[in-house]
């Protein structure tokens, strides 16, 4: 404790000289003031991106474990289908897809709800991440495991369940905390079509009063709220379900 202690000490005090150099450079303070008016602006925003995040975790992790599953599968064009989806998403960058989704895909089938059109983008994005996370954490568990649950009667839906995943979960779960953050911070891309979330509502902010700093500063502690209890979650979770082999 007192360690962390002395580290935040430091760290607050090296934000704090340089947050009054950067007064003495503009020869005035910040001017926090000016974003009373745009405080419900910013709630707002705040909870559309936890909406938006929250959905695109629980769809992204059940695609990226289809995919995962697909990947191993007998049937070769389900295997490839994956393997081609995970790989073009992974190699293309996420502001380069939601421009297409959006702008392509989704008006070449008329779907208009940039918020729709937004979540969806966040969920294959990610859910390829996530495939990739959960199938290397699946061939993570060593033959013998495969061996013993069908020496003993146990279907392979039964495997999963009692014998692989459960594995597979203890070494899968720091990639897939870095991913769930991951997600949350990569929803800030989405005011490019303008889903009216939280970095959207800031840009606007800005926009109106030309106060950068005082506009983005509020910007990065609400996405530090949303993703330091997943960290904390994640890593709770991963000393409960830790055991020494």
């Amino acid at each position: 404790m007192v360690n962390c202690l002395l580290v935040l000490l430091a760290v607050s005090l090296v934000f704090s000289f340089s947050f009054q150099h950067l007064a003495m450079v503009r020869k005035r303070p910040l001017q926090w003031s000016s974003l009373n008016a745009y405080r419900q602006l910013y709630l707002q925003g705040w909870l559309r991106t936890i909406a938006l995040s929250v959905a695109a975790l629980v769809c992204s992790t059940l695609m990226g474990l289809c995919a995962a599953l697909a990947q191993s599968n007998g049937f070769l064009p389900l295997r490839y289908l994956a393997k081609i989806y995970v790989e073009l998403v992974r190699g293309t960058p996420l502001l380069v897809q939601i421009l297409i989704f959006y702008y392509v895909v989704a008006d070449a089938f008329g779907l208009e709800n940039r918020y729709l059109v937004g979540f969806l983008t966040l969920s294959f994005f990610s859910g390829a991440y996530i495939s990739e996370i959960i199938r290397a954490g699946i061939e993570s568990i060593g033959r013998s495991q495969w061996e013993s649950a069908r020496a003993i009667g146990l279907t392979r839906a039964q495997t999963y369940r009692y014998v692989i995943f459960p594995q597979a979960l203890r070494q899968t779960l720091p990639p897939l905390a870095g991913q769930f953050v991951s997600l949350i911070k990569d929803s800030s891309l989405l005011s490019i079509i303008g889903v009216n979330e939280l970095t959207y509502n800031a840009e606007n902010t800005n926009a109106m009063i030309y106060n950068s700093l005082e506009c983005y500063l509020p910007l990065a502690l609400g996405y530090l709220i949303l993703t330091l209890p997943i960290s904390l979650w994640t890593r709770s979770l991963e000393q409960r379900h830790h055991f020494h082999t």
